[in-house]
């Protein structure tokens, strides 16, 4: 009786061990309880991130045409991550001069882009 408790003891530390070192690094959950990313990739997402852009951008929102500046780089996945997004210039989405407005709207706002591109490019 005893030799079966004790291998089913051994048992149970066996599992509890491979369970542990099955885990993830101890440490590896961010704030807000998400894993952290490994190095390698917390690196890429680093250069990915010095490397930024500006680039202008418009959607609609509640009947408003904004022209946004967007500054974005490449996640892990190779999909767009924004950083930053800033409202460079609203105007109604049934206005009559609409194509007039949004024209000269992204003009500005690829203007102000190369200009944020070239400010912290160095």
């Amino acid at each position: 009786m005893t030799g079966v408790l004790a291998a089913v003891g051994l048992l149970v530390l066996l599992a509890l061990v491979i369970v542990w070192m099955v885990r993830p690094v101890r440490g590896a959950q961010a704030l807000g309880g998400r894993p952290a990313l490994p190095p390698r990739d917390r690196a890429r997402m680093a250069e990915a991130v010095a490397a930024a852009r500006w680039a202008p951008a418009h959607d609609e929102v509640e009947g408003q045409t904004r022209v946004l500046l967007r500054r974005s780089c490449p996640g892990l996945d190779g999909l767009p991550v924004v950083l930053e997004e800033r409202v460079f210039a609203t105007f109604p989405a049934d206005d009559a001069a609409w194509e007039a407005r949004f024209t000269e709207a992204m003009a500005g706002a690829r203007f102000r882009c190369g200009y944020l591109n070239a400010e912290e490019g160095g």
